[in-house]
């Protein structure tokens, strides 16, 4: 399989061969990696100031993908060749891509290091893309991430056009986006449009799904698509998943939900069963009824316990309520992200201003989509403003609010990079009041999906979490800004309150010393 990203350049200071820096291959030589179906070779086609092409080429060896035992097993002869792994191509692509471009994914380059946290045009190629769905399935599932789809189907036979399309595509994807996530999200969907892996789906494969799809994934209308198709459709890595989604994300609307029906997905050659349905796990489970309903199967005739609600709409629902309290008319939401609290700030209509600000140009666009800004009605257009800031930098369009909300925001920011955020807020744009929540690093022990850190302890809820705060770190950071910016902080419990390690969100709320909220008595 054959995969080119490439990218362009009109400005003598960034060549667009810098690709090679992110990437970190050299655009001068043809470098190899062996993989255990394979190899994979990294090269250049075009290298200019102007454009820069990386090709990633998987050369699948069957015979080493067939391969599965060992010399020491009886019978090895006949009994390496014999195993039931499907051959899955860009499962397989998926795999070498993850293993060739493992540092890029991370996002880290020591020597552009503000060129990999940045949005850069791309184009992306694919000429020959297995995709169970069609070139509408393609477009159902990079379109929201910003990117502009060609989509086209390969015909079985060019020479007999009345045979119909292949299951292939070629597809090609254009846009701005930051080439970690580009590459997380080829490393997620390409297999999630073939709809099979090459190898055993464990548990772990829900971790690599949360990590790769840190910042996005929650956010997509067809998350519950992606997770069942990467997830081979087992009902109990699905759960896991929808689980770990509503609790730990950042943006996150989502919550235990069944499959749906994916009226694109062809229909298996006559005589040909779909794996799953002659007998063992079914190909599309259903989730069990409590899970779609919000009930229990355990509980008794007419008894019904009530749904639990994910920490992220409890989170969201705290936020809008304190801003409440405080009389705030104009609000700006400072990272803002999906646009999770904008949607809610604009149901209200005492918020006369509701603004929504985030670093990412992805976010953002996700953000519009989601609150239908295109056929939001013009009244509602009217109270809405979102633009891309940096919360490290003043920016005169942060001021001239009621109330500034940083909801799940500082533990994003470099520990260095905090007094400026502090300068930023507090200092130049002055809100009357400031709503900030963050992790409460202590209850992290009461998330048994939780692995050990690197330093020890609990790791952290999200990979780009630079820190997570206990409480009297929290209280002591909240605490030091109310006093060098002139305001005074009260503190707050989101979520259930444990009497051992408190609650999984804390919050501060912040208001200029002397000013009175309508909740003050």
């Amino acid at each position: 399989m054959l995969l080119t990203i490439s990218t362009v350049s009109s400005a003598a200071s960034r060549p667009a061969t810098d690709l090679g820096f992110l990437l970190h291959k050299h655009p001068g030589r043809v470098q190899e990696f062996g993989q255990s179906f394979g190899t994979a070779r990294v090269f250049y086609p075009e290298a200019t100031e102007r454009r820069c092409t990386a090709a990633l080429l998987l050369d699948v060896d069957p015979v080493r993908l067939a391969r599965s035992r060992g010399k020491s097993t009886p019978d090895f002869s006949l009994g390496q060749y014999v195993n039931d792994r499907p051959y899955a191509a860009s499962s397989l692509l998926a795999v070498a891509l993850a293993d060739v471009f493992r540092t890029a994914r991370t996002g880290r380059c020591a020597a552009r290091p503000e060129l990999a946290a940045a949005p850069m045009p791309l184009e992306i190629r694919l000429p020959a893309l297995p995709c169970r769905g069609g070139a509408a399935l393609a477009r159902r599932l990079f379109e929201p991430l910003g990117w502009e789809v060609e989509a086209e189907a390969v015909p079985l036979d060019e020479g007999f056009p009345e045979w119909g399309d292949s299951r292939y595509v070629r597809l090609a994807l254009r846009g701005e986006v930051r080439l970690a996530d580009a590459l997380n999200q080829l490393y997620v969907l390409l297999p999630v449009l073939d709809d099979a892996k090459h190898y055993w789906l464990a548990g772990d494969e829900v971790d690599k799904l949360v990590r790769a799809g840190a910042g996005w994934l929650a956010a997509h209308p067809e998350k519950g698509l992606i997770t069942r198709r990467y997830l081979g459709r087992r009902r109990a890595l699905e759960r896991t998943a929808f689980a770990r989604l509503a609790e730990l994300g950042d943006d996150v609307e989502e919550a235990l939900e069944p499959p749906v029906e994916e009226d694109l997905t062809p229909e298996p050659p006559p005589g040909d069963e779909p794996p799953g349905t002659s007998g063992g796990d079914p190909a599309v489970p259903d989730l069990a009824p409590e899970a779609a309903t919000g009930t229990s199967a355990e509980a008794g005739a007419g008894e019904a316990e009530p749904a639990r609600v994910p920490l992220n709409v409890l989170r969201r629902d705290a936020v809008v309520a304190a801003v409440e309290e405080l009389g705030a008319r104009t609000v700006i939401d400072l990272g803002c992200g999906s646009g999770q609290l904008l949607e809610a700030l604009l149901a209200r209509p005492r918020f006369t201003r509701v603004t929504g600000t985030d670093v990412s140009t992805h976010a953002l666009a996700i953000a519009a989509r989601k609150l239908k800004l295109d056929r939001m009605p013009d009244a509602k257009r009217a109270r809405l403003e979102l633009f891309q800031g940096a919360l490290t930098y003043a920016d005169p369009r942060f001021s001239g609010y009621d109330a500034a909300v940083l909801m799940e925001v500082v533990e994003h920011v470099d520990p260095p990079r905090l007094a400026a955020l502090e300068r930023v807020v507090f200092g130049t744009a002055r809100p009357a009041h400031v709503v900030v929540t963050t992790p409460n690093s202590e209850y992290n022990v009461r998330y048994d999906f939780l692995g050990e850190g690197r330093g020890g302890g609990r790791a952290m809820r999200h990979p780009d979490h630079r820190f997570e705060w206990t409480r009297a770190e929290f209280a002591a950071w909240a605490s030091g800004v109310a006093g060098r910016y002139g305001y005074r902080v009260v503190f707050r419990p989101v979520g259930d309150d444990d009497p051992e390690v408190g609650p999984p969100t804390q919050m501060a709320v912040f208001s200029v010393a002397g000013e009175r909220s309508e909740g003050d008595g």
